[in-house]
């Protein structure tokens, strides 16, 4: 057998800077494969990541927008036409902004970026998921969901405030961490394990990109916070440490921890789905039946 198809293989969206950037080379440190899912190029002076992708064990499919459903249609048929396992999808991309944007579908950014895509991502790729050996799936949340004080399914597309960090970054990290435990169920009986982490507070400032921070914050996570390996460390240690076997559940600083308005739960699956039917496929169907 081929050395390259005994590796375990990983997909890690946002995987060219942060926290992504740091997880892919502990994994190809680690022996593993990475599938990339980026909108950026990865550093061109990092000899490390480019002598893998030579190799051909970092293999990168690049997106204009994640929440441009077309392009993100465009990668993830790539994607499916390549690939034909994928031992633990890692949901890392994100960010923060620090005012109300929407997307082409016209929900607000955040939730769109941190809720509904990582939902589609997984509905994509679950064959791929189901053919390997692991059948993980992390979502990259945030302890920032604390501090959520009320929640509205139907608020999150269109948020009647806007708060950086607290407002809908914090909203649409807890949408991401109550579908993934009210999916578990059902990924199960399919053989798939899904846990949403904390990746801890991580410097992962890029100059001249918006942070979505508040001022105090910013300049904590510049002098105080944790370099990105740490989160990588965290996602890592979610996916393959003493919680291996729970599904469903929220992980901060490695343990399992509580998560508040799970009444919630079931409804904002419900809705994630029904914008991935309806929107998501419903267009790619559309697209199709147009050529004929």
């Amino acid at each position: 057998m081929n050395t390259n198809q005994q590796k375990r293989i990983a997909l890690i969206t946002g995987a060219s800077s942060g926290i992504g950037l740091a997880l892919t080379r502990k994994l190809l440190s680690e022996n593993w494969q990475v599938i990339a899912l980026i909108r950026s190029d990865f550093p061109a002076d990092d000899r490390f990541i480019q002598n893998h992708r030579k190799e051909g064990v970092l293999r990168a499919y690049k997106v204009k927008d994640l929440t441009d459903y077309g392009s993100l249609r465009h990668a993830l048929d790539e994607i499916k036409s390549k690939e034909q396992r994928i031992d633990i999808l890692f949901n890392n991309a994100g960010g923060g902004l620090s005012e109300l944007r929407y997307s082409k579908q016209g929900r607000e950014m955040h939730y769109e970026l941190l809720t509904v895509v990582p939902y589609i991502i997984l509905m994509e790729l679950k064959e791929q998921l189901k053919n390997s050996s692991l059948k993980t799936v992390i979502n990259t949340s945030s302890q920032a969901l604390r501090f959520t004080k009320e929640f509205s399914v139907e608020s999150l597309e269109h948020p009647k405030t806007f708060r950086k960090m607290f407002g809908p970054y914090a909203a649409s990290k807890l949408a991401l961490s109550l579908w993934t435990r009210a999916i578990a169920p059902q990924l199960a009986k399919e053989g798939i394990k899904i846990r949403s982490v904390d990746p801890g507070i991580n410097n992962t400032l890029r100059k001249g990109k918006d942070s979505g921070l508040t001022a105090w914050f910013e300049l904590f996570m510049k002098y105080f916070s944790s370099p990105p390996t740490h989160g990588a460390n965290l996602l890592f240690e979610g996916a393959l440490g003493k919680h291996s076997n729970e599904s469903g559940v929220f992980l901060l600083k490695d343990r399992i921890a509580d998560l508040k308005f799970t009444e919630h739960a079931q409804r904002v699956l419900e809705k994630i789905s029904e914008i991935y039917s309806d929107e998501f496929l419903g267009a790619g169907e559309r697209r199709s039946l147009q050529k004929f």
